[in-house]
């Protein structure tokens, strides 16, 4: 099963069987408003600190998935979960009532592809039936903890991007030949420090490490771009995209047209005010859950390589200085059926 070196094929791919997606009020004005499975108006749902907040989006998201596969709580084995938060206490607290034995997971926002890489080789290598994948993230949790307290009123530069509030969850299940889309390979990914130090401009930070994952999985694969129906990252936004295009077509890969990001497409550029797209744990995750698994059960997309992104900082590191490392993790997501 493993080619190469840092991808696995999967002889009997692992099913996603049921998936949900829960954003925020932004986030349901944007281009995928519809495509949500909840759009919650009260970014507070209903507690009184943003913390408790994304612990509760997590909680509604991982029931939400558990309910529309009509699945028992008790036969998922294992919960692959994680967020942006110091000690990932939105995913400790959120997840409690769950009962699930838990693997915490800090990807930075690469986390939900750390999260199927992960679940998906559990399920393969016969370690659980089904596992559970989910990551959130909170506009206010992570402006709070990483830049400014909202009511500061600072001003963000056109880098930066806007911290998506949403939360994406999937349910893994052995390989059979229905469900809404198969995994049927990884490639994960390396830290890739180019230097970057901008806080507010993490696409430069990730772009790098997708360019590096996406090379490496075309290498262990011996394929191509033509290989894929799309290529997705996470939340490199429009910076990011155009770092990521140039360093492809230094290397021969014109991804113009097959590439598009989640960060771009959760927001309106014209009409919402995030500057470079969209960005957190919660970006891709929702993303995927809302957008892209639903076109390839459809079949519009036959085979997509889901790459999501992380800039692996913290409030301590850069505070004393030191770069921000990028990290991106592939997930070969197939159609079911002809």
């Amino acid at each position: 099963m493993q080619v190469g070196k840092a991808s696995i094929k999967f002889e009997e791919p692992p099913v996603i069987e049921s998936m949900a997606s829960i954003a925020g009020k932004k986030e349901g004005e944007g281009p995928l408003g519809k495509l949500f499975d909840v759009v919650e108006q009260d970014d507070m749902f209903g507690a009184d600190t943003w913390e408790k907040a994304e612990s509760a989006l997590q909680k509604q998201t991982a029931d939400l998935a558990i309910e529309k596969g009509d699945i028992r709580k008790k036969d998922i084995r294992y919960l692959f979960a994680g967020d942006l938060l110091g000690q990932l206490i939105a995913t400790s607290f959120g997840t409690v009532d769950l009962e699930i034995p838990l693997f915490g997971l800090f990807g930075a926002c690469s986390t939900m592809g750390e999260a199927l890489n992960l679940g998906a080789m559990t399920v393969a290598g016969g370690y659980a039936d089904k596992v559970l994948a989910m990551a959130s993230s909170h506009f206010a949790t992570a402006e709070k903890q990483f830049r400014f307290p909202l009511g500061y009123g600072s001003q963000r530069p056109f880098s930066s991007s806007w911290t998506v509030t949403g939360c994406g969850a999937v349910i893994l299940t052995k390989h059979r030949k229905e469900g809404i889309a198969a995994i049927t390979g990884i490639t994960t990914g390396r830290m890739v420090d180019m230097g970057i130090k901008d806080s507010m401009n993490m696409g430069a930070a990730m772009a790098p490490a997708a360019f590096h994952t996406i090379l490496q999985n075309f290498d262990d694969f011996q394929v191509d771009e033509n290989y894929y129906d799309k290529i997705i990252t996470g939340d490199l936004g429009k910076i990011g995209r155009t770092i990521l295009l140039d360093f492809m077509k230094n290397k021969g890969h014109n991804l113009e047209t097959l590439h598009t990001d989640c960060g771009i497409e959760i927001f309106d550029p014209d009409s919402q005010d995030t500057h470079a797209g969209g960005s957190g744990c919660g970006c891709a995750a929702s993303t995927l859950c809302s957008y892209i698994l639903p076109k390839i059960k459809e079949g519009t997309w036959k085979r997509v390589l889901f790459v999501p992104t992380g800039a692996l900082l913290s409030t301590v590191s850069f505070n004393e200085g030191e770069t921000i490392p990028g990290i991106a993790h592939g997930v070969v997501i197939e159609h079911i059926g002809n």
